[in-house]
């Protein structure tokens, strides 16, 4: 492993940087400002969950035509388009003084936060990268864990010092001084993959194209499956105040959680990207959704505080292979000619789940729907879509 890092160094710390600052436009990030927009412009959970979820809706059915520029452009271009606009994202965030330009900022940080430096990190790592993609995508994924442990903190600090509006010109000259330069310096040639993969990996024999691709119903059932953890993940994280409210938690305690479940992420991320190297993507997938059912329903029944940093470490177990799952794949089944058009379809997919959580369930909450059965619910559908994916990893392996 040291070795390849050495060898591959400029790419993988390039694709970690666009994940670690994908972090300003990811719903972790953006719930820390939730009590100062509800109290700002006056909205309740639903209201604000309402609106959360019409930003991201737009992101996400933009991505599929915007993330294609990964076919067209190179890396650096894109990469560095993208962090100028998610720094004029931020700017809009800290302005914002009604709430259509509130919407305009939330949809601005979600396609160029979540979805575009998501999009450009792990398209290219999945095309520079053959025969050592799993462990390669987890390197890069490592980014998004390292921003889920810090920032949050950070965060706090600097807007319990300055406000939470002034955060956000943080983050914008955080952006334009250290993420733009690094990137610039980093992305300027793209790597061209020199081995070829395991016997075991079955790479795609032929480059797929989109319409291929949502022709095929594999893509679909997969899909069902990939949805969940962003739903779920983000749900937890975008009501966390709510959850310690009801169990009576304190807040910083929640907060701990984040640091245990970033441990859990970036172990289970490493593991996930050498498993996959070994056995191959399709033979790891029936398992990265056992943990997230687990959390979900440990969360809906168990109120003890100590609950909290157990489902925080199955979240973390979840999203660690899912996010290095996420980046290999799809190259793996569907070949990398057209893997930009490809991955932005799927981005827009986790975009529209991890818009849809807030949403529904805020509207469920101010509804009175008792929250607990909400959070049971989510369990239920990762155990019924874990068994989808061991029946569509066991068909499409004969």
């Amino acid at each position: 492993m040291g070795r390849f890092i050495a060898d591959n160094a400029r790419w993988l710390a390039g694709g970690f940087l666009l994940t670690l600052f994908s972090s300003f436009g990811q719903t972790f990030f953006i719930s820390l400002s939730n009590p100062g927009i509800r109290e700002a412009y006056g909205l309740t959970h639903g209201a604000f969950g309402g609106l959360y979820m019409l930003a991201t809706l737009g992101s996400a059915l933009t991505l599929p035509f915007l993330g294609r520029v990964m076919d067209r452009y190179p890396t650096v271009s894109v990469a560095a388009g993208t962090i100028l606009m998610l720094a004029a994202a931020t700017v809009a965030m800290g302005l914002s003084t009604s709430l259509p330009f509130l919407v305009l900022s939330l949809y601005l940080l979600r396609l160029f936060g979540q979805g575009m430096m998501t999009q450009t990190a792990l398209t290219a790592t999945g095309r520079w990268f053959v025969a050592n993609r799993g462990r390669a995508v987890s390197l890069v994924n490592l980014g998004q864990q390292a921003g889920e442990a810090a920032f949050p903190f950070l965060f706090v600090l600097v807007a319990g010092a300055i406000g939470w509006r002034q955060s956000w010109f943080t983050g914008t000259a955080v952006l334009l001084l250290v993420a733009l330069p690094a990137v610039l310096i980093l992305l300027r040639r793209d790597r061209v993959p020199l081995t070829r993969p395991v016997a075991h990996a079955q790479e795609a024999g032929r480059d797929w194209t989109l319409a291929q691709v949502l022709r095929d119903p594999n893509f679909y059932l997969i899909s069902a499956g990939v949805l969940a953890p962003p739903f779920v993940a983000t749900t937890i994280f975008f009501h966390q105040v709510y959850l310690t409210e009801l169990r009576g938690w304190p807040l910083t305690l929640f907060a701990a959680g984040f640091a245990v479940m970033s441990v859990a992420n970036v172990t289970f991320t490493l593991f996930a990207g050498w498993l996959i190297d070994r056995l191959s993507a399709l033979r790891v997938l029936p398992l990265f959704l056992l943990p997230l059912a687990a959390a979900s329903l440990i969360a809906a029944f168990v109120t003890a505080p100590f609950a909290i940093f157990f489902f925080m470490a199955l979240m973390g177990v979840s999203n660690g292979f899912s996010s290095t799952l996420s980046g290999a794949m799809w190259p793996e089944l569907y070949g990398t000619r057209h893997l930009g058009a490809i991955r932005s379809v799927v981005v827009a997919t986790m975009v529209f789940a991890s818009a849809a959580g807030p949403g529904l369930t805020g509207y469920l909450i101010d509804a009175g729907v008792d929250y607990d059965l909400q959070l049971a619910a989510m369990g239920a559908y990762a155990l019924v879509a874990a068994a989808g994916m061991w029946a569509v990893s066991r068909r499409l392996r004969r």
